[in-house]
């Protein structure tokens, strides 16, 4: 086979029978909401159920509610979120521990996660609903942090970001693969990302970008002092440990744009591969890379 003939285009469809539909929206985003009005009935002649919730964050803040207290989860079989891509990692946090393919109708400014145009809404949840959605199962990260206090745990789908706070001076983190001391940073913080955060903070920071269906996790340092400091790929399956080496050093822990924890001297944070990916779902023959070109501003003729 010629490797140059090959289509990198995901081929995963969804043939599970949808009968549960769950749109969640984004509430600050009034075009949002006006299409939910239009979307909702459509839905509600197609399949058995449909559920909403016009205000995402609360749906979110009561599913964390419930999660903490061992509730019994009411899980769809399809998420739809209508909204940009801080709407879809709060509706991924949500179902975290029960992946739901989930649909992003984008009315952010960027859309990596939120994928589908809003003009192509119907075409496309048509498509899903006549098992033609396309799976795009994302590499999400669990990461363990060991205090004192106890052991806390979190799951990332972009990533995790080790800060300084503003009063405090540049941090020494040092970073460990499996038994091998990779480095030690100075800098303003330290980026675990994974491929779909590999367009988000990550890329802002000089990282490099990762197709969303591969296995890797990149680390990049936040201005960092040493300037022959770079960014790094590293395999999916071995565990890392982030560490705190200034002694009375504090730093915020932030998963997927959420304050987790603090990080403090004699912590340590372990980051692996969490072994559920979760489904994204997108457009049927969906180009990977002229999302890239057109969310990226990227030069040159873009090709129909």
């Amino acid at each position: 086979m010629d490797p140059t003939k090959v289509d990198a285009r995901p081929s995963l469809r969804l043939e599970t029978r949808v009968e549960r539909v769950l749109v969640l929206t984004h509430s600050d985003k009034v075009a949002a909401t006006q299409l939910a009005a239009r979307l909702l009935p459509w839905l509600e002649e197609r399949v058995t159920r449909v559920d909403s919730h016009g205000d995402l964050l609360s749906f979110a803040r009561e599913r964390e509610h419930d999660l903490e207290c061992g509730a019994a989860i009411d899980v769809p079989d399809l998420v739809v979120v209508l909204g940009g891509d801080g709407a879809m990692l709060t509706a991924v946090r949500a179902f975290r521990d029960h992946p739901v393919p989930t649909l992003g109708i984008n009315f952010g400014r960027v859309g990596f996660l939120a994928s589908t145009p809003v003009t192509r809404w119907e075409e496309t949840l048509q498509g899903v609903l006549d098992g033609e959605g396309v799976l795009e199962p994302r590499m999400r990260l669990l990461l363990r942090h060991r205090s004192a206090a106890g052991e806390s745990q979190a799951v990332a789908l972009n990533d995790l970001v080790v800060s300084r706070r503003p009063e405090e001076s540049m941090l020494h983190l040092g970073l460990d693969v499996g038994v091998d001391w990779v480095t030690d940073y100075r800098a303003d913080g330290l980026i675990v990302a994974s491929p779909s955060g590999s367009t988000a903070y990550a890329l802002s920071a000089g990282g490099p970008i990762l197709a969303p269906s591969m296995l890797g996790i990149v680390v990049v340092p936040i201005c960092s002092q040493g300037l022959s400091t770079r960014p790094i790929v590293l395999h999916p399956d071995h565990g890392l440990r982030v560490r705190l080496v200034d002694d009375g050093a504090e730093a915020d822990i932030v998963v997927d744009g959420q304050r987790f924890a603090t990080l403090g001297v004699g912590d340590e944070l372990l980051l692996a591969r969490h072994p559920v990916p979760y489904p994204l779902l997108s457009l049927p023959g969906l180009d990977p890379y002229r999302r890239l070109r057109e969310r990226l501003g990227w030069s040159g003729e873009i090709r129909s």
